[in-house]
Formats: C-alpha cells, sequence, structure tokens
C-alpha cells in the first residue's frame, strides 16, 4: 500500500473553508488506495525526526487548531504546484513515513446503491498528533464537475454544508455520526441520483508536520429503483401494491398457500431475497410487529423464524421457487396462531469491493388477510332421543350427531366418536362404552368385552351406540365424546378440539331377584387330618325363567390373632354352568366342591392343617340369559361367618408329654447304671 506525502521539512498545512464552501487550501493530495477500512493505529509522539531537521517551533501568530499557510516556494517544493517523481523508497524511510505518518482511511470503491435508499460511508483517522478527537469534513465530486467540490458536511463548522445540501443536513437527512474520536459515519437516509459522485473525507491537520494522507476518496454510484414485488403479477411500481388484498380463511389443519412474484430490473449483478412474514390481526406493520415466517438469503439457502423452525425441519413449512420469479409458501396443518396479514418482502443484495453483501434496496406487498378457522369454535356435539327407559333385556340405541362448520375428514383432518357412561350419581364423565377412532375402527371399552355392542356410523356426522340386551348394571348418564384431529408433518395426528353432549340419562328395570345364603361347618368341631365340609343353602325369591345360580367360597385368615383386613381368598367354586373353579387352599391340601341340588352347595378340604384355619363364607350370585346369549348377573348375596379351627386329639396333646419323660427316663438311668458299673469295677480293681 502506497501513501502519498509530501516533501520533507514541509510546513504542516490545515483545511478550512473557501468562501461559503469549505474547499481545503494547500497541496492536493492523491486518494489512499486500501482494501477495506482498517482500525486506527497508535498515535504518534510529538514530532517524528528526519535527518537535519530539528523540532519545529510554531509561530507565535500560529492558531492551534490549524497549522498556518505554506508558502508557495514550499508548497512548489512539497510538489503541489508541479509535477514532481515519488521519493524513492529509501528516502521514505529517511523521512520516517514508518515512523510517523497520518493514513485516513475509507471503504474501497465503487460503491453502489439504488435510490431512495440508505447509506452510511465509514472514515477514520490513525498516525495522527495532537487532540484524542479529530475533526472531519465530507466533500462530493459530482461527475458532470469532477474538479469541483462540494462541501456537504463537517464535525466543526455548522455552517460548512454547501446550499445543494443545507436543507438536507439541517433537516437530519444528511449527517456526521461519531463512532469515535477519530472515526464518524457519513449518513445519508434517502439517496438521490445527483448523490452520485467521489466523496472525500479529510481530516484537518493537528500535527507538528505535515506528512502522511490527509483524506480518502470513494465513489458512489446511484442505481435506479427497479425492484418489484406483488401477491400478483406487477401492476404500477411502489412499495405497496395498490390493489386490494383478498381475505383468505382456511380451516384448522389445512394447507395455507400463498405466492409472491419478486423482480429486478438492475443492470448489475445482484441476488435477491424473498421472506414472507406475518402481522397478528388489528396490529400495524411494522418492523417490530411484522414476524418473519419462512425467507429465502442471497445464498439460496431457505430459513425460517424462530416460531416456526420446529414446522419448517418438520416439513409442514414450505418454501419453493417456480420459475425465475415466482415464490411459493405453503404452510401444511393451519394453526389459531397462523391467522393474520401476510407480507411478501423483497430485499436486493450486492457484493462491495471488500467481499461483503450490501442490502441496496427493499419492498413488501401485501398477500393476503387470512383468518383460521379453528376446530374448537365450531365443533358441536348433540345426543338423541332423549331420556330412556327400558326393561332388562332389550336393546338400547342412542344417536350422536356432530355439527359445526367442519373439514370433511380426509388428508387433513380426522375425527373420532365415543360413548361415555357413568352411573347415575357418579360425578365424572364415566367409563368408556365404545368408540370409532379416526380409521373407522370400532372397539370396547373395559368391561364391555364379550358384549354384543356395535357403535356404527349411520350418516355424514351421525353416529349410533346399540346395546343388544341391557342390563341393570347399563343404566346411568351417557355423554357422547367427539374429537377432532389435524394431520402434521408425517401423517401425525394432533388433537386440536374435543366437545361433549349433554348428558342423557338412561334407566334400566331391576329384574328383583333377591337371594339369601345359610353356610355352616358339618359336625360342628373337626380335627386335624380331618375332612371338614362347610355346606350352603340358598333361597331364590323372584327373578325370570332359566334363572341360573353360582356359588364361590371365600376365606379370610387371622393375622397375629386377628382377621386379615385384606381381600378374602377363593378357595373354590361353581359356576353357572356347573363347572367347578378351584382357588387356593391355606394349607395346600386337596379342595372339592360339590353341587348337592339345585340350590345346594357343599365344600370339603381334606386332611385339615393348622394353616387352614380362617373365617369362611359363601358368595351365591344369580345370572340371566338375553336373547343375545349373553349373562349378566342379576342378583348376588352373602352367607354369615363361618370359623374353621383344627382341633387336637386327646392322644396328640399326650404324646408329646410321653416322648419327653421318656427320654428324660432313659438318660437318668443310664447315669445311675454308668455310675454303679464305676464304683464296682473302682472296688474289683482295689481287691
Amino acid at each position: 500500500m502506497v501513501f502519498p506525502v509530501a516533501e520533507a521539512g514541509g510546513t504542516a498545512v490545515g483545511g478550512g473553508r473557501a468562501g461559503g464552501g469549505g474547499k481545503k487550501e494547500g497541496p492536493r493530495l492523491l486518494p489512499l488506495r486500501s482494501a477495506q477500512l482498517r482500525a486506527p493505529t497508535p498515535r504518534c509522539s510529538a514530532w517524528c525526526p528526519s535527518p537535519g531537521h530539528a523540532p519545529p517551533e510554531p509561530p507565535a501568530t500560529q492558531n492551534p487548531s490549524r497549522p498556518p499557510e505554506p508558502p508557495q516556494s514550499s508548497l512548489r517544493r512539497m510538489g503541489a504546484l508541479g509535477p514532481k517523481p515519488p521519493p524513492p523508497p529509501l528516502l521514505l524511510l529517511m523521512l520516517g513515513v514508518g515512523c510517523c505518518a497520518r493514513e485516513v482511511l475509507v471503504p474501497e470503491g465503487p460503491l453502489y446503491r439504488v435510490a431512495g435508499t440508505a447509506i452510511s460511508i465509514p472514515c477514520n483517522v490513525s498516525g495522527y498528533d495532537g487532540p484524542a478527537q479529530q475533526d472531519f469534513e465530507w466533500f462530493l465530486y459530482r461527475p458532470e464537475a469532477p474538479e469541483a467540490a462540494l462541501g456537504i458536511v463537517s464535525t466543526r463548522d455548522a455552517g460548512f454544508s454547501y446550499a445543494v445540501f443545507g436543507p438536507r443536513v439541517a433537516a437530519g437527512e444528511v449527517h456526521v455520526q461519531r463512532l469515535q474520536g477519530d472515526a464518524v459515519l457519513l449518513k445519508i437516509a434517502r439517496l438521490q441520483a445527483q448523490d452520485a459522485g467521489i466523496y472525500e473525507c479529510y481530516t484537518p491537520s493537528t500535527d507538528a508536520r505535515y506528512l502522511g494522507s490527509y483524506s480518502g476518496k470513494v465513489e458512489l454510484r446511484v442505481l435506479p429503483d427497479l425492484l418489484q414485488v406483488s401477491a400478483t403479477p406487477p401492476g404500477p411500481r411502489g412499495r405497496q401494491a395498490p390493489v386490494s388484498p383478498p381475505r383468505l380463511t382456511v380451516h384448522e389443519g389445512q394447507e395455507l398457500a400463498l405466492g409472491c412474484l419478486a423482480r429486478t430490473s438492475t443492470q448489475k449483478h445482484t441476488h435477491l431475497a424473498v421472506s414472507f412474514g406475518r402481522v397478528v390481526p388489528e396490529v400495524p406493520v411494522g418492523r417490530a410487529t411484522l414476524q418473519e415466517v419462512v425467507g429465502l438469503r442471497p445464498d439460496l439457502a431457505v430459513e425460517a423464524g424462530a416460531p416456526y423452525a420446529e414446522r419448517l425441519a418438520a416439513g409442514e413449512l414450505r418454501l419453493g421457487k417456480e420459475g425465475t420469479e415466482r415464490y411459493r409458501m405453503v404452510v401444511g396443518g393451519a394453526q389459531a396462531e397462523d391467522a393474520g396479514t401476510y407480507h411478501c418482502t423483497a430485499t436486493e443484495w450486492i457484493q462491495d469491493p471488500d467481499g461483503s453483501w450490501a442490502q441496496i434496496a427493499e419492498k413488501r406487498a401485501v398477500l393476503a388477510h387470512v383468518d383460521v378457522q379453528t376446530l374448537s369454535s365450531q365443533l358441536a356435539v348433540t345426543v338423541g332421543p332423549g331420556e330412556r327407559r327400558i326393561g332388562p333385556g332389550e336393546p338400547l340405541e342412542l344417536l350422536c350427531n356432530v355439527s359445526g362448520a367442519l373439514p370433511p375428514p380426509g388428508q387433513h383432518a380426522a375425527y373420532s366418536v365415543g360413548w361415555e357412561m357413568a352411573p347415575a350419581g357418579a360425578p365424572g364423565p364415566g367409563r368408556l362404552v365404545a368408540q370409532l377412532d379416526t380409521e373407522g375402527v370400532g372397539s370396547l371399552g373395559p368391561g364391555y368385552e364379550g358384549r354384543h355392542i356395535a357403535m356404527e356410523k349411520v350418516a355424514s356426522r351421525t353416529y349410533r351406540l346399540r346395546l343388544e340386551a341391557a342390563r341393570p348394571g347399563d343404566a346411568g348418564t351417557y355423554r357422547c365424546l367427539a374429537k377432532a384431529y389435524v394431520r402434521g408433518s408425517g401423517a401425525r395426528l394432533r388433537e386440536a378440539a374435543s366437545a361433549r353432549s349433554r348428558p342423557l340419562p338412561v334407566h334400566v328395570r331391576e329384574e328383583g331377584v333377591v337371594l339369601e345364603a345359610v353356610a355352616w361347618l358339618a359336625g360342628g368341631t373337626v380335627y386335624r387330618g380331618e375332612t371338614a365340609s362347610l355346606l350352603c343353602n340358598i333361597s331364590v325369591r323372584g327373578g325370570p325363567p332359566g334363572l341360573r345360580l353360582a356359588a364361590s367360597w371365600w376365606v379370610e385368615r387371622p393375622e397375629e390373632g386377628e382377621l386379615s383386613s385384606g381381600h378374602a381368598q377363593l378357595v373354590g367354586g361353581v359356576g353357572k354352568d356347573g363347572v367347578a373353579e378351584l382357588g387356593v387352599r391355606p394349607g395346600g391340601g386337596p379342595v372339592s366342591v360339590e353341587l348337592l341340588g339345585p340350590r345346594s352347595h357343599r365344600l370339603r378340604l381334606h386332611s385339615l392343617e393348622p394353616e387352614d384355619e380362617g373365617v369362611y363364607h359363601c358368595a351365591p350370585s344369580a345370572w340371566v340369559q338375553h336373547a343375545d346369549y349373553s349373562w349378566y348377573q342379576a342378583g348376588s348375596a352373602r352367607s354369615g361367618p363361618v370359623t374353621v379351627y383344627p382341633y387336637t386329639h386327646a392322644l396328640d396333646t399326650l404324646f408329646v408329654p410321653l416322648l419327653v419323660g421318656a427320654g428324660v427316663a432313659l438318660v437318668i438311668g443310664a447315669t445311675i447304671l454308668g455310675t454303679i458299673t464305676c464304683c464296682f469295677m473302682k472296688r474289683l480293681r482295689k481287691r
């Protein structure tokens, strides 16, 4: 990088306004050729030595803010009044350029911007003497008058601007923003065609010696605004399409598709970026309120706004380019949050000489006002035909109608309908009876397996529940539950709404079966090892013909002297079809159950053990068969408790003491006999 300098020994030259324009005086400097704007370097010391020169003494009349004007001879010696070959590198080194030289940096040009847009041109200075806060003056050289410098704005003189820039500077449209003491930005809010030209950033000298570059130049070319964006083929130009945008209504779960047309006729090589944004209803449009949905970046990468990132990754949100100018956004599975006014924003980008990308134009068009009709606001469920009263064994039919402005089931939406029943007076919706899922497959709820129950769709939105033979246990409050689902990515269903009908009372008459059971232990007393027989007699009053009885035996065992508070344990029983059912005997021995008569049952515990001790009872139940061959329990009862205690025989009580006594006698006899034998042998030995 080459920095033009003046001859050694020259006097520092200050800058000021010439007449009303503010053109600096002194030697003209060649523009700085720099690839990019760089951070300022450390400032120099008070002066830079050169061969044969001492530190300069400023004149007494010198203005500290501006160095004295050099005489013509000095200017001629510095090469300002005539061409002079540049000094060799060795001379530059001897003059101390590497030690201390002012350097003004601006971006490399040319810069291309569009009329009507804003621009900021940075400028900084380094290698200077004097105060940390430097002053800056900006000039414009228009192409039609390349030698005439037009003063734009200055940091040290409020009246610096030429008449052509004065009103714009006064209005704040053109101003200088100081970033730090030695760095500023020239900011123009709205470029005009006459703003094209070469911009010079000049820094009045505060140095003791004139050395280095005091200005930098960059060319700005202003392009016409040729960017167009619209929801339909473009009409009159403008930042907003003049056609009134349509109002679209989509159902929740359906696809929302919007198109945008963007084009540019700029002669330079530029890239277009297109993004779709949304503004919530009743909110004015602005950068703070416009929420990006998805956009195509200048490098052709597709990115979504933060709230839509997951939907883009899941494939629910798509953006494509159709042809050279048309862009299409598709939002799958519309949600309530997707309502609002949609806009298409097109931005035009150009690459500056330093390799960075700059936005040179932006336009926006309103695409449509979108209303999302949520399923929760439309879904409604009604039931009929009203309160029902039926007898046992009669069929029960209930109808459920799903209404509302709902999308038909298919690609975007699906529905499931089911019936719930709660016993009279019970809180909550109750348990599931039957339902049809989103695929139309029916299923029964827990406790209804094996019964003749049908759940079918009899019309487009009407569903029927049919119980072939109602039971008294079917009495209660019925509600129809409908759920609406929307399809997401990969055919995944998401529940969007649900609704329950009003309660529908159903009354089923009782069969009027009354059961009584009496149980006892045959013989009254039973001993260990014997067989305990428990008898149960059942009495029945009322009930339809064909009533069948079943009986089961249960035991509650004592724990630490008290009966267990847990559930009773099934020992055995006989079902309604006469088939014996054996449970678990506490003692683990054999068990037999018998039907002695139509209403008489017997339980026998063979080889009674102490573990069989407990409280037994008989539990009969009455069963009725309906026309659909299903059975239901019409009544039940429980007998009184029967205590079973295995007694011990009298001989068994004496057997243990006899064994203990015999054992003790044997030990004592053996001890006495051993003592006598020992004494006799001792006497015999002495003899």
